[in-house]
């Protein structure tokens, strides 16, 4: 395994050209019931709210470091 492969992220972030953002928004939704849209809102509500705790405990994360390494003041 490459230096290169071994820091490419699981999940490719971003809405850039094969990126599963990207083909996330850009699905043809023609073909679903409305019952696997509701089921879809729900599915992807709850990652909304997975994906924003996961943010919060990071940036707590970083405020955190930021000030036990802070000199300000001194």
């Amino acid at each position: 395994m490459s230096d290169e492969e071994a820091f490419t992220p699981a999940f490719r972030s971003g809405t850039g050209p094969g990126g599963p953002l990207n083909a996330l928004i850009h699905e043809d939704l023609s073909g679903y019931s409305v019952i696997d849209l509701k089921e879809r809102i729900g599915s992807l509500e709850a990652e909304i709210v997975r994906t924003r705790t996961m943010l919060d405990s990071k940036q707590s994360g970083r405020s955190a470091a930021e000030a036990l390494f802070s000199f300000k003041g001194s």
